[in-house]
């Protein structure tokens, strides 16, 4: 039943989408034409061999892209960002195709008002969808029916997530377990059998998906298990007893026939995504540095103003490849000794600190000398904050993952530090932010953590 209707759904937005791109087309036209009072180089009849060129290619491209599979737990911003880059291949397409057929009287504005408009419209077509079928499953439509094998911790967190997000629409009809009696309770749900009854609830109950959560000591019976999913010719899910210790997108690699999970997948490994980062880094300090340099003049000046000692304060750090680097700062406190440098954190009421430095801190003004940082290529513009080696061995040891973060550039500014973890916060919570960062790097990433830092990030309350 599930599976007619997402059927269903998919030839409904086929048709909706096939809509949308012919009424972008005329409102293109009509917005180039009419209401810009543009010369008419084009006909209407010019817009006929476009629509009918558009109309498959587009289908193709969101077929490529995954915009014609289920959604139920998928991000809203992912799905647009994906419509995003639909549009954008597409345009390209089209442009290649006027340049390589010569067709000089199609209008070049009418072309990019269309994937304007078809990238707007096609949007809010998807979070009208999305908001409609969230709201029915929330009153219990439209779900589907889930069978949890195990009993574990895995399986609470399974739950904790099924029952946090109602919008996905999972009803979970019972669990599986070879330590729980029948008819018991499990995290409020019924336990309805143990592992050999599992073909024989699969063949009497109406079972969508199956999630396997089984601890590592049961994982002797998972090829039975994935037979009797298979036999019943259900959706089978396998939650991993180290599921923490593996990317939420693992890369798989085949040894001959062997497969092998990468357990932690970091995009930038690949050579051209951490060369165009590199690029990215070293024009984005280039221009940081003119345009802040009336500032560096002036924090040059009020530091020799206010406390004797040197204008650049040096302090090592520990970067890429667990590699030591002389991090840049404005100095902010009294000349220290070596000693405390290395090992003691700043706190709130610090009397180390000068009245310029503290204003330094609370607006990261001191933070302007690290692009030299960034043009030297010890740090990169968006990363992990780098901490000092003494803080590095303690935490090594404390926080799990915690070294992991030396696998990437440590960075100015990062995606723990505009999520709140900057200063005197949460250890864990900051990694844990960074991990997300690693795994999950993109361009567009860094993009918004730059506009976040700008518009949120420079006035840090925890900044002692």
């Amino acid at each position: 039943m599930i599976r007619e209707n997402q059927k269903f759904l998919n030839n409904i937005q086929i048709i909706v989408d096939m809509a949308i791109i012919v009424v972008s087309f005329l409102l293109a036209y009509y917005i180039r034409f009419y209401i810009l009072n543009g010369y008419k180089s084009m006909s209407f009849s010019d817009l006929f061999i476009p629509i009918l060129i558009s109309i498959p290619m587009y289908l193709l491209l969101y077929t490529i892209f995954d915009l014609y599979t289920a959604k139920r737990t998928k991000s809203i911003y992912k799905e647009i960002f994906d419509i995003v880059k639909v549009n954008f291949v597409a345009a390209l397409i089209l442009i290649l195709g006027l340049y390589v057929f010569k067709i000089v009287n199609f209008s070049r504005v009418t072309l990019a008002l269309f994937v304007i408009l078809n990238t707007t419209i096609t949007s809010i077509n998807r979070l009208c969808l999305r908001y409609t079928l969230r709201k029915y499953r929330k009153k219990g439509l439209n779900q589907k029916h889930c069978l949890i094998i195990g009993a574990t911790n895995t399986s609470k967190e399974l739950i904790n997530r099924i029952n946090k997000n109602k919008h996905w629409g999972y009803n979970v009809v019972g669990i599986i377990d070879n330590h729980k009696n029948k008819d018991g309770y499990f995290e409020d749900f019924k336990v309805i059998g143990n592992f050999e009854d599992v073909e024989y609830v699969l063949d009497n109950r109406h079972i969508d998906i199956v999630f396997i959560t089984i601890s590592a000591e049961e994982y002797i019976h998972i090829g039975s298990l994935l037979k009797a999913c298979e036999r019943a010719g259900v959706k089978t899910n396998i939650i991993p007893y180290y599921h923490k210790y593996v990317p939420a997108k693992p890369r798989m690699d085949d040894l001959d026939g062997l497969t092998m999970v990468d357990t932690r997948y970091v995009p930038l490994d690949s050579y051209i995504m951490a060369f165009s980062k590199r690029i990215f880094d070293i024009v984005f300090s280039l221009f940081a540095i003119i345009l802040v340099s009336p500032i560096m003049l002036l924090s040059v000046i009020m530091i020799k103003l206010t406390s004797p000692g040197p204008v650049i304060y040096k302090q090592e750090r520990v970067g890429l490849n667990r590699k030591k680097f002389y991090m840049y700062k404005f100095r902010s406190m009294k000349v220290q000794t070596e000693e405390e440098e290395k090992t003691k954190w700043s706190t709130k009421n610090d009397p180390r600190k000068t009245k310029w430095g503290s204003f330094m801190r609370k607006t990261s003004i001191d933070e302007l000398p690290q692009f030299f940082n960034v043009l030297k290529g010890d740090m990169s513009i968006i990363g992990p904050r780098p901490e000092r080696p003494y803080f590095v061995e303690k935490f090594r040891d404390e926080i799990p993952r915690y070294m992991i973060k030396h696998q990437v550039r440590p960075g100015i500014t990062g995606w723990a530090q505009v999520s709140g973890f900057r200063g005197d916060t949460s250890i864990e919570g900051r990694i844990e932010h960074d991990l997300e960062y690693i795994e999950n790097w993109t361009f567009f990433f860094d993009i918004k953590i730059v506009f976040l830092t700008i518009f949120k990030g420079f006035i840090n309350k925890n900044a002692y």
